[in-house]
């Protein structure tokens, strides 16, 4: 634990909104996305619940942004270039999916809310631009450099797989959410097979991967 985790009391309003941010997930699964949630967490953590509640001025969309932030937070912490560089690309994607959602394990309810509310019209914007930053995230993680267009479309289509998979995993009630990741799996090893196939047949001396092929084709898979 940090000396920040372990003195909130003299910490500032950003460390708090991040610090608490999953203990407000743990009541948001009670309390939903409120004042109320916030102030449950506050007291956990012994921290003054009117400042705990200045953290998140913008309410129930500043707490799932100061959630989703913790999680990139703590995924980053998790996968340093030494390991990423030892994984095979489809490991990386694997595992930093994976990642996240083992972060969010035993919160679906509290993402269940969270995603009614990312869905309202007003908060479009705001929801597109936390799914962008995530997916950028992991990109940047796994090694991506491109900056031409595919750039812009790798992270547009991997925050939509993200998002699909974050829909089965909300009603994954498999041991282990084993639907979940064989969802995820069968995404990541059936491109695999099918660039694997595509090299042989057209007889290059060595397979050749594309990332941007790769993220397209789980977009539309058949389940």
């Amino acid at each position: 634990m940090t000396s920040t985790e372990a003195n909130l009391a003299e910490a500032t309003l950003d460390e708090i909104r991040l610090s608490l941010a999953p203990d407000v997930a743990d009541a948001a699964v009670f309390d939903g996305w409120s004042e109320a949630a916030v102030r449950q967490a506050a007291e956990q953590r012994k921290v003054d619940p009117a400042v705990a509640v200045l953290a998140y001025p913008g309410g129930a969309m500043d707490m799932i942004a100061a959630w989703i932030a913790r999680i990139d937070a703590e995924m980053t912490a998790a996968f340093p270039a030494e390991r990423i560089a030892a994984m095979p690309i489809r490991e990386r994607i694997r595992a930093l999916v994976q990642f996240r959602l083992d972060a969010m394990a035993g919160r679906e309810e509290a993402l269940r809310r969270a995603q009614a509310i990312m869905a309202m019209p007003q908060n479009a914007k705001r929801t597109l631009e936390l799914g962008w930053s995530s997916a950028d995230r992991m990109w940047r993680l796994a090694g991506d450099v491109a900056t031409d267009y595919n750039h812009y479309t790798k992270r547009a289509i991997l925050g939509s797989i993200y998002a699909a998979t974050l829909a089965v995993f909300v009603g994954d009630n498999s041991e282990g959410m084993a639907e979940t990741r064989a969802f995820l799996g069968r995404r990541i090893d059936g491109v695999m097979k099918f660039e694997k196939a595509k090299a042989k047949w057209l007889g290059g001396d060595r397979e050749h991967f594309s990332l941007a092929r790769f993220l397209g084709r789980l977009r539309y898979p058949a389940r």
